[in-house]
């Protein structure tokens, strides 16, 4: 009789399919969608944006090292999770944030959002918009310390003005920016989210490339579109301030973090628009973004279970 050696087999749970797509290539494909704002940061803001952006990458892809080889875990630095994590904290603090606090916001990402939860996968709340929500608690008033278009090269000292979203808060409508100013991004703010445009070139691509659906940056978008009008404010103005395309298309989207169903992301992505435009019209914080993004991450559970597809048949019980 003779004998057959299964060595080679893999025994797995369903469903079992093999795909050339991996992490690193959904990854590098974020980085590449990533990499117009990074493109129009360092023409609005200067040489300051390539190094505190490349700081925080450091940080993060260290920061994971060091988690892997403590707790004696296989290398994850290679699926280039933490890169993009790296560019994401950086895309959201100003280009005049201190290094040293940015590095702080890269160890909250990797090792308190993420790693100490089980790694890419298993955290439940997205670790850059984590990271700006504690470092906005922490060191508001660096976090709020705009700088003006003006090339800044290694100098940490700037001038600082209000970002749109601050001038239409206090009322200042007469110093807003032109709607076509904040779509090309010649505006004052984090080093990732002026230039609309540059986010929406990001934006389509993973769509084209079918890394991202448009399910939840559309509910989210048109939810803060649908508001705006009811409010009476204009709703161009609303997606292209602030953190909102950046949001939509490059945080709101993260696999571990948003719901699997598509009723499911239809409800996240309004959930994201109607919490982000209520902190807008009356909170006290001009931005609402990270914190509806993160609110909504902690009821994903909740969302899937409630939209999670009912199976059909079953057994009648008979008295």
């Amino acid at each position: 009789m003779k004998n057959y050696k299964y060595d080679n087999l893999i025994v797995a749970s369903s469903p079992h399919l093999v795909d050339s797509i991996t992490t690193s290539k959904i990854m590098a494909m974020v980085i590449i969608a990533l990499m117009p704002a990074f493109a129009v940061s360092i023409w609005v803001f200067g040489a300051r944006a390539i190094f505190l952006t490349g700081i925080c990458i450091i940080a993060c892809v260290v920061f994971e090292y060091l988690f892997n080889k403590i707790t004696k875990k296989p290398s994850t630095i290679g699926d280039f999770s933490a890169v993009v994590t790296g560019i994401l904290v950086a895309f959201n603090v100003p280009v005049n944030f201190p290094y040293w606090m940015a590095i702080i916001g890269c160890f909250v990402a990797i090792i308190i959002a993420k790693q100490l939860f089980g790694g890419i996968g298993q955290n439940f709340v997205n670790p850059a918009i984590t990271a700006r929500v504690v470092l906005f608690l922490a060191f508001s008033t660096e976090m709020t310390s705009w700088p003006t278009p003006q090339r800044i090269f290694l100098a940490t000292d700037a001038v600082t003005g209000a970002t749109p979203l601050a001038l239409f808060a206090k009322q200042n409508f007469d110093q807003l920016p032109s709607n076509t100013e904040m779509f090309l991004g010649t505006i004052g703010g984090c080093i990732g989210e002026t230039s609309a445009l540059a986010l929406l070139i990001g934006g389509l691509f993973l769509l084209f490339k079918k890394i991202i659906s448009p399910t939840i940056p559309v509910s989210f978008l048109g939810t803060m579109v649908v508001i705006s009008l009811i409010a009476g404010i204009d709703p161009i103005f609303q997606i292209c301030a602030g953190g909102a395309m950046i949001g939509a298309f490059f945080m709101a989207t993260d696999y571990s973090t948003s719901p699997l169903t598509t009723n499911g992301k239809i409800i996240f992505g309004i959930g994201c628009g109607l919490i982000t435009m209520v902190i807008r019209l009356f909170g006290n914080y001009p931005e609402g973004v990270s914190f509806s993004i993160l609110f909504m991450n902690l009821i994903v559970p909740h969302i899937d279970n409630l939209s999670r597809r009912k199976l059909y048949g079953g057994g009648v019980k008979n008295d």
